[in-house]
């Protein structure tokens, strides 16, 4: 009888590429000038990142694209979400039941504190040339910065699986 071992390691490898934008653009407006600087189609997706921290539980808008030509998916994924509790004020009499708003933020990727949105392109081979594909988002004005993440580097990598 044979036996069959299973390489754990396996599961373990990353088999995306992460880049992190930084801009002040709306996320619907990024993902459409993504979408004319390279040959993707990204749209909104019903499915939002669902993520819970000790402040909270936050959904962060995602937006999706599978090229079936090259087996490549895109996703354009917010960093960042606000969070707004309503808390009423320990001391109340007759006449006033005072409320205040807290608005706290909230980060899918808590590392990565400072950007905006991340481009994750999960990958099945090398057939895509990632540094053409940050050259020509840089060429985008409203982009003030765009860059590789090190995924060796990430502590929360569950927070990319989706």
């Amino acid at each position: 009888m044979a036996i069959h071992r299973l390489d754990l390691d396996e599961f373990d490898e990353i088999d995306y590429y992460l880049m992190a934008i930084h801009t002040s653009l709306e996320d619907y407006r990024l993902a459409y000038f993504i979408n004319k600087k390279l040959p993707i189609n990204l749209s909104k997706s019903k499915n939002e990142i669902h993520a819970q921290t000790k402040e909270g539980e936050a959904n962060f808008s995602r937006f999706y694209y599978y090229d079936s030509e090259k087996a490549v998916s895109w996703n354009l994924i917010q960093n960042k979400n606000e969070i707004i509790s309503v808390s009423k004020n320990d001391f109340q009499n007759l006449f006033s039941n005072e409320t205040s708003e807290v608005s706290t933020t909230i980060h899918l990727l808590p590392e990565f504190k400072k950007v905006d949105f991340f481009l994750k392109i999960d990958i099945s081979d090398e057939a895509v040339d990632y540094s053409e594909i940050q050259q020509q988002l840089n060429a985008i004005k409203s982009i003030a910065a765009i860059y590789v993440v090190d995924t060796n580097k990430i502590k929360s990598k569950n927070n990319l699986i989706f």
